[in-house]
């Protein structure tokens, strides 16, 4: 099954996010922090199970630019 891993780095290390089932896990690298996403959404789903909706369609992931717009009091 693919789901969608979404990592971004923080202060001190790699996050990461499962949006499907909701998990989330860190890493000192993008490998390990994917590494650990996958352990504990192999876990989740093991005790939890799948939310209902998950299929095995693969999603199309990417990314859109925005301009920032400042907040004027």
């Amino acid at each position: 099954m693919k789901l969608t891993a979404i990592i971004k780095k923080g202060e001190k290390q790699y996050v990461a996010l499962c949006p499907e089932v909701d998990v989330v896990s860190q890493g000192p690298t993008i490998e390990k922090a994917i590494s650990n996403l996958k352990e504990a959404v192999e876990l989740h789903i093991e005790v939890i199970g799948l939310p209902e909706g998950i299929s095995n369609e693969e999603a199309v992931v990417t990314s859109i630019e925005v301009a920032a717009i400042e907040k004027t009091s």
